[in-house]
């Protein structure tokens, strides 16, 4: 059997991904935020400021669910990249579609969440796992923004985070 690149890198992905998967804290993930990851199209997240409450920074995003994480690319520049490099690395996500956060009237609150480590991935086989998994889940979007994400994490324009779920 001849493996395809794309091939060969998801499963060197996998390779790599597959012990962070036993050491992540037993139900860390809620079952609800568990279900949503796998339907919503956007989450919410924020920064927890070093005494634990949430920044005043908030913002909808694409993501992708990978086990009992949710993978974001984003610019390099913007306050979620920003935060995980001062050292802010917890988080809170709410799973769901609620519109733009300020006016949502924070409805965006009543969504399945959890609690997350964020940190940067800069291995380049997570970050092909983690572009495949976005084309495969933003199909209609995915030709005029997987090469913006791709040119991006090549020339450092854009991170890719990874918020992984940590219990209360």
């Amino acid at each position: 059997m001849e493996w395809t690149r794309r091939e060969i890198l998801i499963a060197g992905a996998a390779a790599l991904l597959w012990p962070r998967g036993l050491r992540a804290e037993a139900g860390a993930l809620p079952a609800a935020a568990r279900d949503a990851l796998g339907t919503s199209p956007l989450i919410y997240v924020t920064a927890l400021k070093r005494d634990g409450s949430e920044s005043r920074c908030h913002s909808e995003v694409w993501f992708v669910g990978d086990g009992d994480s949710a993978l974001v690319v984003t610019a390099s520049g913007a306050w979620r990249a920003q935060a995980v490099a001062k050292g802010l690395s917890r988080a809170r996500l709410w799973v769901g579609d609620h519109g733009v956060w300020e006016p949502s009237s924070k409805a965006y609150q009543a969504a399945p969440s959890f609690l997350a480590d964020a940190s940067l991935e800069k291995t380049p086989a997570v970050q092909d796992h983690a572009l495949a998994l976005f084309g495969s889940k933003y199909t209609k979007e995915w030709g005029s923004w997987g090469p913006r994400f791709q040119r991006g994490l090549a020339d450092g324009s854009r991170v890719l985070i990874r918020y992984r779920a940590v219990a209360h």
